[in-house]
């Protein structure tokens, strides 16, 4: 049996409505209010879209802070 955490990213669909509704906490980078990590299937998504950008290990590290279990959190 696998440990490995499954994310169903057909059921994350964020709204603009929704975006604007969530609060700054919910972002890596809180004042641009990019990068959404308010669930786990957006964090894993934040990390693919930062992945070989000047930002991607600020936002490994904000997933990693709030997603410790994520498997790409483990291989620090």
């Amino acid at each position: 049996m696998s440990n490995d955490i499954q994310i169903d990213l057909q059921a994350a669909v964020l709204t603009s409505k929704k975006r604007k509704s969530l609060p700054a906490q919910s972002f890596v980078f809180q004042k641009d209010r990019r990068y959404p990590i308010h669930d786990r299937a957006h964090a894993a998504n934040a990390l693919a879209r930062s992945s070989g950008k000047p930002e991607a290990a600020a936002v490994k590290r904000a997933v990693c802070r709030r997603y410790p279990d994520l498997p790409a959190c483990k291989s620090n």
